[in-house]
Formats: C-alpha cells, sequence, structure tokens
C-alpha cells in the first residue's frame, strides 16, 4: 500500500513537471527534452506502482503512516533531480539530489554557482519544488485523494505537518487539507499579482511567489532581490513572509470570520513579539557600526532579513554580515526559533521554545517550593506532561543532529565556523550560508559526501525529527 500511494504521488509530481516543460517550450531553451523525458519517466513509474503492485490490505497503521512520509519525500527529491541532470548545465548527481531535496524541504541552500545561467523551466522547477513542500507533498496527497482519509490519513497529516499538536479545522483530513491548501493557493496568487505590479516581470513574480509563500528562499537571480532593488518588493515579500511564518490554521478562521484565536493565541503575541525585540536591536547594532546608507538601511532592510530569518525563507538584500557579529547572533537565535507551528517555516518552532521556558520557570520555582504542583499552560490550557517530555526530547535531540552535522563536515577539512553553520542552516531549513558558503559563495563549495549528510539534515529539520529518525530504531522495524 505505501508503494501504490507512491506511485499515485509520482504521477501528481509527473503532472507538475509539465509546468516548467510549458515555460521551457515559451521560451524555446534547451531544457524542452530534460523536462519531457522527466515527466515521462516519473509518470510511467507512478504507474507501475500503482497498477503493478496489488497490496496485501487496503489501509495503513502508524507505522507505515511513517515510512511513506519519510519514504515520499526521499522519492520526490530523486525523480525531481532528473532535470538537473538532464538539461545539459553539467550539474552531478550529487548537486541535482542536493538541489531538489533543498528545494522540496524549503531550505534554500543551493549548489548552483549561476542561477541566472539556468534555463526558465530549471528556475520555474526551483520555485515549484519548494512551493509543493512548503505546505506538505502528504498534504496535498490527502487533499486530492480524499480515500487516503480512511488509511492512514491522520498519522501521515501528523507525520507531516509541523508543531507539536495538530487541530483539525474540518472534521475530515481530507477537508482540512483542503482548506489549508485553499488558503495556500490564494495567498500566492495574491501574491503574484501584487508583485507584476512591481518591477518583476511575470515570470520572476511567479518564481517568487512561490519560494516565498513557502519560506523556501530560492531566487531566479544570483543576487537575489538585491536585484531588483526596489522598496516596494521588499516591502510585499516581507509581508508575505510574515504570513508564511504564521499558522495557516489561524489564518483560515481568520478570514472566515473568527479572529478570537488569532488574538488570543500565546504562540502568535510571542512571535510578534520577537520580531519587534530584534528589529530594535538590529536597528541599534547597524547605527552602531556605521552601516546607514539611507533610510531604507534602517527601517525595511532590517525587518525583511528578521522575517526572512526567523521564517527560515533566507532571502536577503544585502549583505547582512557587515551589520556586526551581534546581528549574527541574534540570527542564530532566529533560526533556531523559528515561526509559529503549522506554518511553512523552519526551526524548532516558537511553540516548543514557549514550552520549555514556562516549564523550565516551574522547575526553577520547585527548587524552593519542592511540594508545589505546576503546570504549563498554553493559549489557557494545560498541556500534558507527556508533551512536554517529548518537547524537551526533541529540543535536546535537534540540538544533538546539528552537532553531529557539524562534526561530520569539520571531518571532511571544512572550517569550524562553516561547518556547525551550514548544519544549522540545513535542519533550520533555513538555507543561510556562513564563511565559504555565505554572501557571494554557495554550498558547491562543500564536499559530495558533505552534500548527501546535509541532504539527511535538511529532511530530518523538515519532517521534525521524529517522522526520521524513528526508522533508524530497531522497535519499528519488529511487528
Amino acid at each position: 500500500m505505501v508503494f501504490r500511494v507512491i506511485g499515485w504521488l509520482l504521477m501528481i509530481e509527473g503532472g507538475f513537471m509539465v509546468f516548467p516543460l510549458i515555460a521551457a517550450i515559451v521560451y524555446d531553451e534547451q531544457d524542452i527534452n530534460a523536462f519531457a523525458i522527466s515527466a515521462a519517466v516519473t509518470a510511467a513509474a507512478g504507474v507501475l506502482l500503482t497498477f503493478g503492485l496489488r497490496p496485501r490490505r487496503s489501509g495503513m497503521g502508524k507505522h507505515e503512516g511513517f515510512l511513506l512520509t519519510a519514504l515520499v519525500w526521499v522519492v520526490f527529491s530523486i525523480f525531481g533531480m532528473l532535470p538537473f541532470m538532464l538539461c545539459g548545465m553539467g550539474v552531478s548527481v550529487s548537486d541535482a539530489f542536493f538541489e531538489s531535496m533543498s528545494g522540496f524541504t524549503t531550505t534554500g541552500c543551493s549548489v548552483l554557482p549561476s542561477v541566472e545561467r539556468f534555463p526558465h523551466g530549471i528556475n520555474l522547477w526551483r520555485s515549484l519544488m519548494q512551493w509543493l513542500g512548503g505546505m506538505g507533498i502528504i498534504l496535498f496527497t490527502l487533499a486530492v485523494i480524499p480515500m487516503l482519509n480512511h488509511s492512514g490519513g491522520v498519522q501521515m497529516f501528523n507525520a507531516e505537518v509541523t508543531g507539536i499538536t495538530h487541530d483539525k479545522l474540518r472534521p475530515r483530513v481530507s477537508q482540512t487539507a483542503k482548506g489549508l491548501w485553499g488558503i495556500y493557493f490564494l495567498l500566492t496568487g495574491l501574491l503574484i499579482v501584487m508583485l507584476c505590479l512591481g518591477p518583476m516581470s511575470v515570470f520572476d513574480s511567479i518564481c517568487h511567489a512561490f519560494s516565498t509563500i513557502s519560506t523556501g528562499g530560492f531566487s531566479t537571480r544570483d543576487a537575489s532581490l538585491a536585484y531588483w532593488d526596489s522598496n516596494y518588493i521588499t516591502t510585499v515579500i516581507t509581508v508575505f513572509m510574515f504570513l508564511g511564518g504564521t499558522s495557516f490554521a489561524l489564518i483560515y478562521r481568520a478570514l472566515h470570520g473568527d479572529f478570537r484565536p488569532l488574538w488570543h493565541n500565546d504562540v502568535f503575541r510571542a512571535y510578534i513579539a520577537i520580531i519587534v525585540v530584534f528589529y530594535v536591536s538590529f536597528t541599534v547594532s547597524i547605527i552602531y557600526h556605521g552601516q546607514v546608507t539611507g533610510w531604507e538601511s534602517f527601517t525595511i532592510d532590517p525587518l525583511f532579513q528578521i522575517i526572512s530569518t526567523i521564517t527560515s525563507t533566507g532571502l536577503s538584500v544585502c549583505n547582512f554580515e557587515s551589520w556586526g557579529p551581534f546581528v549574527l547572533a541574534l540570527m542564530f537565535v532566529l533560526m533556531f526559533t523559528g515561526a509559529c507551528a503549522g506554518s511553512t517555516s523552519g526551526g524548532a518552532k516558537i511553540d516548543r521554545m514557549l514550552f520549555l521556558i514556562k516549564n523550565s520557570r516551574n522547575e526553577l520555582y520547585r527548587c524552593i517550593h519542592p511540594h508545589t504542583i505546576t503546570t504549563v499552560r498554553i493559549n489557557g490550557k494545560v498541556v500534558p506532561s507527556d508533551i512536554v517530555s517529548k518537547v524537551i526530547a526533541f529540543l535536546c535531540i535537534y540540538v544533538m543532529v546539528i552537532m553531529f552535522g557539524g562534526i561530520m563536515l569539520t571531518a571532511m577539512g571544512l572550517p569550524l565556523v562553516d561547518s556547525f553553520f551550514s548544519s544549522f542552516s540545513c535542519v533550520s531549513n533555513t538555507g543561510f550560508g556562513a564563511g565559504i558558503t555565505g554572501y557571494g559563495g554557495s554550498f558547491d563549495n562543500i564536499p559530495d559526501a558533505g552534500k548527501w549528510i546535509l541532504s539527511l539534515l535538511m529532511l530530518i529539520g523538515r519532517l521534525e525529527l521524529f517522522t526520521v529518525l524513528i526508522l533508524f530504531t530497531p522497535g519499528f522495524w519488529r511487528k
């Protein structure tokens, strides 16, 4: 049953490859055959898996749900890398898989030395991968294949959607998936229109809308948004990155006239508070280091960079490394924290940080009053102790995974800071680089073995640790 569902998904992926194929035909570029072959191979593999296998049973349990969710992201990346390899631009297997995984996990790291050299079809496919991965491949499947609602749909929904607990907007999982994707479509279309009103072309507007609302960060220009040097573009994308970092369940309820959950949500209020506090800190540092070059350099630019970092989008409009080491340290905090659960952002999520802070405060209080019974409350509700324990375990493992990636990269001869920053950037799905991968550089400087490790870290970070790491435990494979 797992492979049959993967077959359905591959047919959908093959269908989405038609859009960059159309772009290649319109612009009459050399990647026409690359997308034609890739779409045919992907769809054929999907048909073979769907109709060539007969499952022993129709349903899927919790084990199959975890396996399918992790496996489908790998399979999508494997077939998604075909256009890069066939476009005639000399992209290796390691680079193609890294770029594909970075796209689907909305990390935004790139190994392509110059995206402007690549055809329009490839650039559209890079953005389209991020758009698909932003809301979730499995979530899209649940929306278009309602029969999975009775076949492990809840397990797959919980395994892919970010956050600690997952609220269903509608009674059925498939209805919830349709509601979330409806909001996703609406915001994407609105952003495309607004970007077209600025200096961007229609093609650039579509690509940047896909990578912005998914908080992915791929751009069609080597200089990213700095290419347009437009305060209008920067402001519009800042607003939609902010929306991409907000829980789509809250946006769904607000659009249906229910604003109470939005104003009374502890996580959303913390999200806004963090942005305000860090904006003041960034502005002070920019002024202190003499980096004021115009009114936008201490107004729009720092706000853009803060929201780009906390939402794990990874877009940039200037060289933020020149703002001083204090700003870089604050960006570490933003990368780790992330935005709201249930959004398209990466990082550990503000929800978990609130759990950690409130539980730590309780433990400090219990040091003085050991017999006191304390609870963790979020949005006025008491959080069960098992969820608090899971959050603490998540944050511990999160740090251990970052350390593992950093140590492995240093073993390959990369500088210490660059190694740990790259590992951190991939686990948090942010896509920023530092040193050899930083401003003006790319992840192409990392050895092939390092690219495969970082690809694994991107997958672990996107599926929030447990969905992937549980596959490496012996108990998972026992009946």
